[in-house]
């Protein structure tokens, strides 16, 4: 079945090539994308040789806990990661130092996956999430490379697409080695996907464990280019949901004048649209990256500064959750010791959910309820404070997956040998 995927694999690419070298989330890194790299990428170092992907900004970020944790198991490890956006390169590059390089994910063709394979040379594939490429797995098998699914989740929705999808690619999950999932209901979805009991743990999710930060240099230079607050932090918000907010944020204007709008849009490139919907309600805007020290709103048109945003708000709201996307990640502005709140729609980050309603986070049915609820803990600094330090403690108490997660993939290196020379491509 996995020359049909081959096949399958090879016709698509050909289609969508075109798009694929001008889409902005894909049109660069294309000689990498393909396996092709420098003479003597990556530099060499030690072992063992470890490859992380994730695929977004966002999926990067969960992986960075288990990349110092990786450097700290293991000194003078080799670490290498990828992305598949152009945005999760350039947050990988700037945000994780502890890598020694930041690559792209090779599209899913078999000479590419080969080439990559043997340009990097890695003991240990990490792939997280549901980023389950089975060529690349396949290749990775071939050479002798352990590989590792972390943060793992599947779909219960997609279950069935997932079942065909396995079928024909070959029983990618039979190539597995681990299964570090999620929560217990992710490993049994694992299970029922075929996944070999002995090679599935429930180890957490790997992103609550960098949720917690310190305030530093990058706090100071956001802070000197929004000026001075009080803030109410937008983050991650998807089209349409800045038309609701932004009525939300006038009424909230009439009983506390100096309030101030930070929109930070899930994709930067939307910027310019919402400056145009803020003008068009009367608002004075600007963009964070020109500077915005006395607008009424500011939009962060930069990648890598929500964290910092979110240390600066008084009161956040997170968004992708008045819309059908089901939710962003509400836990991020926890880990900065904010009250959160959010909309009806979180079927993404149910267990994020479960961990924060209750103990600082606040889940509001429309605007209306935000607004209610965003005037009256304005109104009281104290209930502010308390939600905001329950926040950070429910944040603090569900760490620990990423040295679970290092623990169990020492054990399987321990268990393997050097990869075997790559059997063609």
């Amino acid at each position: 079945m996995q020359l049909i995927y081959v096949v399958a694999t090879w016709l698509a690419f050909l289609l969508l090539w075109p798009f694929l070298l001008v889409h902005k989330k894909t049109r660069q890194g294309q000689l990498r994308r393909l396996g092709f790299y420098p003479p003597g990428w990556p530099a060499p170092g030690g072992r063992p040789r470890i490859w992380m992907h994730g695929s977004s900004a966002g999926d990067l970020l969960a992986l960075k806990p288990m990349v110092a944790e990786m450097k700290k198991r293991f000194p003078g490890c080799v670490v290498v990661m990828s992305a598949f956006t152009n945005s999760g390169w350039q947050m990988a590059k700037e945000r994780i130092p502890e890598a020694d390089e930041v690559t792209y994910v090779p599209w899913d063709l078999p000479g590419s996956t080969a080439r990559a394979l043997a340009s990097i040379d890695p003991d240990l594939l990490v792939l997280e999430y549901t980023e389950i490429w089975p060529n690349l797995i396949h290749a990775a098998r071939r050479r002798g490379v352990k590989v590792a699914i972390t943060n793992g989740r599947f779909s219960p929705a997609k279950l069935e697409s997932y079942r065909r999808f396995f079928r024909i690619a070959g029983d990618p999950l039979a190539k597995i080695d681990l299964f570090l999932m999620r929560d217990e209901d992710e490993a049994e979805r694992a299970l029922t996907l075929g996944a070999a009991p002995e090679r599935v743990r429930v180890t957490g999710n790997t992103k609550f464990d960098g949720l917690v930060g310190p305030s530093g240099a990058d706090e100071a230079k956001l802070r000197a280019a929004l000026g001075a607050g009080p803030f109410f932090i937008a983050g991650s918000t998807h089209e349409g949901e800045e038309a609701l907010l932004l009525p939300v944020f006038r009424k909230l204007r009439e009983e506390f004048p100096r309030l101030r709008l930070a929109i930070a849009p899930r994709y930067v490139d939307r910027a310019a649209k919402i400056v145009s919907l803020a003008e068009g309600e009367g608002f004075s805007c600007g963009l964070r990256s020109k500077g915005a020290p006395d607008a009424d709103v500011v939009i962060l048109d930069t990648i890598g500064e929500l964290s910092a945003a979110y240390r600066l708000g008084t009161l956040v709201f997170v968004g992708g959750s008045f819309t059908n996307r089901g939710g962003q990640n509400i836990l991020e502005p926890a880990g900065q010791g904010r009250p959160v709140l959010f909309g009806p729609n979180m079927d993404n980050f149910k267990d994020s959910v479960q961990v924060l309603v209750g103990r600082g986070g606040i889940q509001v049915a429309d605007p209306e309820q935000l607004l209610r609820v965003s005037r009256d803990l304005l109104a009281r600094p104290e209930k502010l404070e308390e939600l905001g330090a329950l926040a950070r403690s429910a944040v603090g108490a569900i760490r620990g997956a990423s040295v679970r997660n290092v623990d169990q993939m020492a054990r399987i290196l321990a268990s393997s040998t050097a990869p075997a020379a790559a059997v063609g491509t």
